[in-house]
């Protein structure tokens, strides 16, 4: 008995078939779907941050088409979608970092009783962490009262988290009406939106939200894959900052969304460099930008300090490496 059928028998023990009507939890993957997947899955198999080869360059162009698509459903710009395994990943970050990043100005943290596991956890490992964790209740409607919330955020709140659509119950908070006293006070709304996003209407420009997280198996797309909206300027603080160890390309990909907003960062700068050469507009790659010497730090430089750019490797030395 081959694995698979040891596994489908095993959904099957009495003969019975089993019907799954959870879609909140899981979704199949469209048919769709898995046919745009597959010639990434068997042909066209590079690897999108392999940057000398036309396998590579097709990964990429396939990836940075995905985020213009993940972009377009919420009205977002594609540099502020970051690639992650699915919703808890982006709960994670999105949580603990805009609290640690923001740490000098509060500690106040504000969520729900209802939220998603994955945030109440990262609650719970910020609360040991001398964070101060409020989670309120919601109405009998499964709705936040607004004013209780509103009374919550207390000064020098950093973060709100709020699920747009509850996975359980399927109620809709009011994301607009929790995210603006956040906003008037200078506090971060990060909205979970893996039950909303494709089910409910979403224009991110027209909300008050910072962060937003996505996943793609709640709306007919494979496990594993989701995403994290972060708002240009706000949510990543405003001072624009990237570790010397930090390749070119690493900043180009939508690694740090802030990053990519910067003008002035190098690393944004030599994105087009380092993909085509200026003389030939061709695809072949630049050397001079394609590589960067990796070398350790303890700080963390500023990315707009030429002093603090990474150090480029010149055509000779690219040549002979």
């Amino acid at each position: 008995m081959s694995d698979f059928q040891r596994v489908s028998t095993g959904l099957h023990p009495r003969g019975a078939n089993p019907v799954h009507l959870d879609h909140a939890a899981t979704t199949p993957v469209d048919p769709r779907v898995i046919r745009r997947m597959l010639p990434y899955l068997t042909q066209m198999y590079g690897d999108p941050a392999s940057r000398s080869h036309a396998y590579g360059w097709v990964g990429e162009e396939a990836v940075e088409l995905a985020r213009e698509q993940v972009s377009s459903l919420v009205n977002a710009d594609p540099h502020e979608i970051v690639w992650t395994s699915g919703a808890t990943e982006s709960n994670n970050p999105a949580i603990k970092g805009a609290a640690h990043l923001h740490r000098a100005k509060g500690n106040p943290l504000v969520t729900l009783t209802t939220e998603h596991q994955s945030v109440l956890t990262a609650m719970l490992e910020l609360d040991r962490d001398d964070f101060e964790v409020s989670v309120l209740p919601v109405q009998e409607s499964g709705l936040v009262d607004l004013a209780v919330f509103e009374a919550a955020l207390q000064p020098g709140a950093v973060l709100a988290s709020v699920m747009f659509v509850n996975n359980e119950t399927g109620v809709i908070q009011d994301i607009a009406a929790i995210g603006a006293p956040c906003r008037a006070q200078g506090i971060l709304p990060h909205v979970d939106a893996a039950q909303a996003a494709g089910k409910v209407p979403i224009d991110l420009p027209a909300l008050p939200v910072d962060l937003m997280s996505f996943s793609a198996h709640r709306i007919d797309g494979p496990k594993d894959i989701g995403a994290l909206y972060v708002g240009l300027g706000r949510a990543c603080g405003s001072r624009v900052k990237c570790t010397a160890a930090s390749t070119s390309a690493a900043c180009a990909r939508g690694r740090c969304a802030r990053i990519r907003s910067s003008r002035n960062c190098h690393c944004r700068r030599s994105r087009s460099t380092a993909r085509f050469s200026p003389r030939t507009r061709s695809r072949r790659p630049c050397l001079t930008f394609a590589r960067t010497r990796r070398f350790e730090t303890q700080q963390p430089t500023t990315c707009n300090s030429p002093s603090n750019r990474p150090a480029r490797l010149t055509r000779s030395e690219s040549i002979q490496a």
